[in-house]
């Protein structure tokens, strides 16, 4: 049997320490909710249909004073983590931009199994492409 993977890591630096907890009690309430539980008042109704792909682990940190978050996964959840991150820089960096690629890699060397993909986020919108896209869209 073949085992797929999606692969991502990426740091997202944030304003301050108030912004840090809430990205991180957010990131735990949409996990909770990929396993099933209720949503609790409050939560953002623009990540409520993304938490089903929610695979991914957030965690947080500060370096030289600044905070951040290290997203990343094995599992995928790339639109879930574009719609986390839009929703923090709408609410935090309206202005700003994050970007980040990833990997699809399998155990087994299936002809189908191999990829990748990128996403540029802003406030305003979500770009991405995979590399199998530009693969269809160039071949002709």
């Amino acid at each position: 049997m073949a085992y797929h993977s999606t692969n991502f890591s990426l740091l997202v630096p944030l304003p301050d320490a108030a912004a840090l907890t809430y990205a991180l009690n957010l990131a735990q309430q949409a996990s909770r909710l990929n396993q099933g539980d209720e949503a609790e008042p409050g939560f953002p109704a623009e990540l409520q249909a993304s938490t089903e792909d929610w695979c991914f682990k957030v965690e947080g940190d500060v370096l030289n004073g600044q905070p951040r978050l290290w997203l990343h996964s094995n599992n995928g959840g790339i639109d879930a983590v574009c719609a986390f991150l839009q929703h923090l820089l709408r609410k935090f960096n309206p202005a700003g931009r994050v970007t980040f690629q990833w990997s699809h890699d399998c155990n087994r060397p299936l002809t189908d199994a191999y990829g990748g993909g990128a996403a540029v986020i802003t406030a305003q919108e979500i770009k991405s492409m995979s590399t199998g896209q530009w693969l269809r869209e160039n071949a002709a």
